[in-house]
């Protein structure tokens, strides 16, 4: 399981924010088909909304207990029936290459890109 700061917490809760869930918990609970499609979700997406129809609070944290043991993943909030997951890329995005500082470019350097 995966252990977050106080300031990663906060910074990933700011950014799960505008999500959408992308894996729904139906009645039958947390199954291993469940399972798998969070893995899946997680390969693709670093930080992943859960939303659970269970009624049980106890359940819903137990739920995500799982999740983050089973999956190596960090448990960033849970709000009323939604839950969110945290686990980083393991292949990171390349950066942006950012041009040297140093002399602006002329007229001609910008007309030629």
């Amino acid at each position: 399981m995966l252990i977050l700061s106080v300031t990663q917490r906060r910074d990933l809760k700011a950014r799960a924010h505008p999500l959408h869930p992308v894996v729904i918990i139906g009645n039958a609970g947390l199954t291993p088909a469940v399972l798998d499609e969070i893995e899946r979700s997680l390969k693709s997406h670093d930080l992943l909304k859960i939303r659970v129809m269970n009624d049980d609070r106890d359940a819903r944290e137990a739920m995500l207990q799982e999740i983050c043991a089973t999956l190596h993943a960090g448990a960033v909030q849970h709000i009323g029936k939604t839950l969110v997951v945290y686990r980083p890329l393991s292949i990171p995005l390349a950066s942006p290459t950012k041009r040297k500082k140093g002399k602006p470019l002329t007229k001609k350097q910008l007309g030629n890109r």
